[in-house]
C-alpha cells in the first residue's frame, strides 16, 4: 500500500461515557501523529449524544487526559450535542430525496424478527416492513431509517487492513434517528466528518462492521468519501482485550502510578507500530517518521515491563522541564514541600536511575524532606551497633568541618575517616546510610549525605548515637 503524504484532516471522536482509556489514548495519538507528520489538522469532536451515559466528568476527564499526553488539537473540542439541527436537516434532506423513510414498528415486532433471524441461524436484520408504508399507524413516534442499496457492494482501500469488501445484501436499513429526534452514531458521525472537512478517519477495528453503512450515507448525502483506516486492538499479557483486570485503564491513572507523558506517548506508539528495530522515539521523530500504513494489522499486546523500561529512560534522559512538572505534581499529591529538602533537579539527577516510576522516586526520597520518626528496627539492630559509635563520632566531626558540602568532597570526607580508623568503607557506609535514612536503601552514601544536607545529616547522625548508646545502656 502506497503511503500517501497530503495534508490529512483527521479527528479524534470519544464518547464521554467514562475516561480516556489506553486503547481511546493510542488512537488519539496516532489521529495526531497522521496530521502532524503532513502538515494536516487534528480536530477534537466530543460524542455526547447518548444524554443518559454522558457526563460533564467525562468530558473533562477526556481533556485533561489528551493535555497531559500532549496531544494539542488544532480545533475543538467539538460537541454533537450542539449540533442536533444540522443532524435533522440532513435526515430531512434524505426523506425528501426518498433515501430514508420513517418506520413506525414497535419494538415488540422487532425483537420477533430478531429472534426468528437467530432461530434460523440468520444474522438478525431488519426486513424493510416500513420502507414502502402508505397509511402510517396513528400515535406512534416514527423512527427515521436509512433505505440502504438493494444491489452492489460497497469496496474501500483501508489504510491498514487493506482491500475490504462488503455486499449490499448484508446490510439492512440502519436507523439513523431516533423517535426522540437524536441521531444516532453511524449517522452523526458522518454528518460531522462532512462537515468538518476530515479526509482520513482513524479509529478501532471494532467499526470496521459501520464503515460501509456510513459510506452508503456519505454516498447518499452526496459527499466525498473519507479514507479510513482501522487500527487493531490492544490485548492484556494473558491475550485477552485490555481491561480493568490489566490494571490501570485510564491515561490519568498511569500518571497516578508514576508514569510521564514521553515514556507513554513513546510506547503507545510502538504498540502496533514500528520502525526497525528501535524502541526509543522523541515526539519530534514520531511526527518525522510515522506512517498510518507501517500500523500492524495484529492486535498487540501490552506489556507493563516495556512501559517501565521506557519510563525509566525517560526519567534518565527526558525533557526536563516535564519531568520537573510531574515530580513536584506527585510530591505534592503525599504532602512533601520541595523546600524542605533538596532541588527537584537534583533529587531526579541522583534518583533517576535508581527506580522506574516517580511514585517510587519520591516514596524512597520522603527522608529528603521529611525527618523520621525511628530507625527501621531490622536496619537498626544490624548496622547501629555499638562497634558503628566511634566511625560516626569522627565523621560527625569531619563532616561538621567541611566548607564543602558537594558529592565529591563527602566522598573523600567519608573516605578519609575510613582510612585515618583502618575500617573498611563499609563498616562506615551502612551504619551512616541507616542513620541518614531510617532505613538500609539509599542512593550512593556520597550523594545521599548531599541530598539529606549538612544541618539535617549533623542531627541525624546525633540521632544515631543517642540510639547506639542508649542500645548500650540498655
Amino acid at each position: 500500500m502506497t503511503a500517501s503524504k497530503n495534508p490529512i484532516r483527521t479527528r479524534f471522536a470519544p464518547s464521554p461515557t467514562g475516561f480516556l482509556h489506553i486503547g481511546g489514548a493510542r488512537t488519539a495519538l496516532f489521529c495526531w501523529l497522521a496530521a502532524r507528520a503532513t502538515q494536516g489538522q487534528f480536530v477534537l469532536r466530543i460524542e455526547d449524544t447518548d444524554r443518559e451515559r454522558s457526563t460533564a466528568e467525562s468530558v473533562q476527564a477526556i481533556i485533561d487526559g489528551m493535555a497531559w499526553l500532549g496531544l494539542d488539537a488544532d480545533e475543538g473540542p467539538y460537541y454533537q450535542s450542539a449540533r442536533m439541527e444540522r443532524y435533522r436537516e440532513r435526515v430531512d434532506q434524505l426523506l425528501a430525496e426518498g433515501k430514508a423513510y420513517r418506520c413506525y414498528c414497535s419494538r415488540e415486532r422487532l425483537d420477533r424478527l430478531r429472534e426468528e433471524a437467530m432461530a434460523a441461524g440468520e444474522k438478525p436484520r431488519y426486513d424493510g416492513h416500513c420502507r414502502d408504508l402508505q397509511t402510517p399507524p396513528e400515535g406512534v413516534e416514527p423512527v427515521i431509517r436509512f433505505r440502504n442499496p438493494d444491489e452492489g457492494s460497497v469496496v474501500f482501500e483501508d489504510r491498514v487492513r487493506g482491500r475490504i469488501e462488503i455486499s449490499n445484501n448484508e446490510l439492512d436499513d440502519l436507523v439513523i434517528m431516533r423517535a426522540d429526534g437524536t441521531p444516532t452514531y453511524n449517522f452523526a458521525v458522518v454528518v460531522d466528518d462532512i462537515d468538518m472537512e476530515i479526509n482520513l478517519v482513524i479509529r478501532g477495528d471494532d467499526h470496521i462492521n459501520n464503515t460501509p453503512r456510513q459510506i452508503n450515507i456519505y454516498r447518499a448525502l452526496g459527499a466525498e468519501v473519507p479514507e479510513f483506516a482501522h487500527v487493531p486492538m490492544i490485548l492484556g499479557g494473558d491475550g485477552q482485550r485490555l481491561s480493568k483486570r490489566h490494571g490501570a485503564v485510564s491515561v490519568l491513572a498511569w500518571r497516578e502510578q508514576g508514569y510521564v507523558p514521553d515514556a507513554l506517548v513513546n510506547y503507545l506508539a510502538r504498540l502496533g507500530w514500528s520502525y526497525g528495530d528501535r524502541e526509543v522515539f522523541s515526539r519530534a521523530e514520531l511526527i518525522e517518521l510515522f506512517q498510518i500504513e507501517d500500523v500492524n494489522r495484529k492486535a498487540s499486546r501490552f506489556d507493563t515491563e516495556k512501559l517501565n523500561w521506557l519510563n525509566q529512560h525517560y526519567l534518565r534522559e527526558g525533557d526536563r522541564d516535564q519531568l520537573l512538572t510531574e515530580l513536584a505534581w506527585h510530591m505534592g499529591r503525599v504532602g512533601l514541600d520541595a523546600v524542605n529538602g533538596p532541588a527537584l533537579d537534583d533529587l531526579l539527577s541522583v534518583q533517576a536511575d535508581r527506580l522506574e516510576t516517580l511514585v517510587e522516586l519520591v516514596d524512597q526520597s520522603r527522608p529528603f524532606y521529611q525527618d523520621f520518626e525511628q530507625f527501621e528496627a531490622g536496619a537498626a539492630k544490624k548496622h547501629l551497633r555499638p562497634v558503628a559509635a566511634e566511625p560516626l563520632a569522627a565523621l560527625r566531626e569531619r563532616l561538621a568541618g567541611l566548607d564543602d558540602w558537594t558529592p565529591d568532597a563527602l566522598q573523600a570526607a567519608v573516605q578519609a575517616t575510613a582510612d585515618d580508623l583502618e575500617i573498611g568503607f563499609g563498616k562506615i557506609g551502612m551504619p551512616l546510610r541507616v542513620a541518614l535514612m531510617g532505613h538500609g536503601q539509599s542512593p550512593a552514601i556520597n550523594q545521599t549525605l548531599w541530598l539529606v544536607g549538612r544541618d539535617r545529616s549533623l542531627a541525624r547522625i546525633d540521632q544515631a548515637l543517642a540510639w547506639i548508646e542508649k542500645r548500650v545502656e540498655g
